[in-house]
């Protein structure tokens, strides 16, 4: 189609600035999962929507921390594959919460202050300030960086997003698509899957079993009768979460597989058996193997 914009844009941000409900919101679909916990998205989610003069492809990235501050060898990688993934797409937005500037922040502009790209700035949860106070948030981000658009949002009431996809779509080159029309996500069934089970243990489990989960789809069977069977392995750091995990006479994983099975329903379209298994791997985040079993 002559005249059709098509191009990439990645969603960068500190832990739960709201990235992934935004990508949610801008795709119309589920393929990136959401917690009030912060850090949830371990992997570059990629997620398309298409119009009749535009394809936007976007790239949700993991919660971004000051690579100073980052201890253990995996999440130091995490970070570093997110960044990286500012290289060669066509526009960065920058999502950040309307407070004050924290050095989360600070850091990623920093990060972007050589990439020659155009940068927008999306203050997101604008639900959560009276608008007499997001000048002052404007002004303090203008000191700090030269942006080509500021646009305020609210992802979860799904305020200015219009505005906000115009905005990027003018922006775009001139390209035929790069996916089909039908196209919205190239996260596998089986990511997924492991994703939409961590999602419910964030949910569940709190601050007790932090960010200490590996997950792994070990089967993802179809069988007769429209079903799926599917078996995960919960690895967690040390013995004493296992037992937050499992809980009193197994009420917990139940619990966990309970709410993930019919999510994963939902989003597969048919039944299936969840099969959860729980194990220790001590310090898994800290061994270059881990990296592998996480899919890098």
């Amino acid at each position: 189609m002559e005249n059709l914009k098509a191009g990439f844009v990645t969603l960068i941000g500190k832990p739960n600035a709201g990235k992934s409900t935004l990508i949610n919101q801008l795709i119309g679909e589920k393929i990136a999962i959401t917690s009030v916990r912060p850090q949830t998205t371990r992997n570059i989610i990629r997620g398309a929507v298409t119009f009749d003069e535009a394809q936007v492809i976007f790239l949700d990235t993991p919660g971004i921390l000051n690579l100073t501050q980052v201890k253990n060898l995996v999440d130091r990688h995490i970070i570093e594959e997110a960044l990286k993934s500012l290289e060669g797409v066509d526009l960065i937005a920058v999502i950040v919460e309307p407070f004050t500037v924290s050095a989360e922040d600070r850091f990623i502009l920093e990060s972007l202050k050589n990439i020659p790209k155009p940068v927008f700035l999306v203050i997101n949860k604008i639900d959560k300030i009276k608008p007499h106070e997001l000048d002052s948030i404007k002004k303090e981000y203008e000191t700090l960086f030269s942006f080509a658009k500021i646009v305020p949002i609210s992802a979860k009431k799904g305020t200015n997003l219009s505005i906000l996809m115009g905005e990027m779509i003018q922006r775009l080159p001139l390209h035929p698509a790069y996916y089909d029309s039908d196209f919205i996500t190239d996260q596998p069934e089986r990511a997924l899957v492991g994703e939409l089970i961590r999602e419910k243990i964030f949910d569940l489990t709190h601050d007790e079993i932090p960010y200490s989960v590996m997950l792994k789809v070990d089967q993802f069977e179809e069988r007769p009768q429209d079903l799926i069977y599917i078996r995960a392995s919960i690895y967690v750091e040390q013995a004493s979460q296992k037992g937050i995990l499992i809980g009193k006479s197994g009420k917990m994983i139940k619990k966990i597989g309970s709410l993930a099975r019919k999510e994963i329903e939902r989003h597969l379209g048919c039944q299936i058996y969840l099969d959860l298994w729980v194990g220790i791997k001590k310090q898994w985040r800290r061994h270059k193997e881990s990296l592998k079993e996480l899919g890098y």
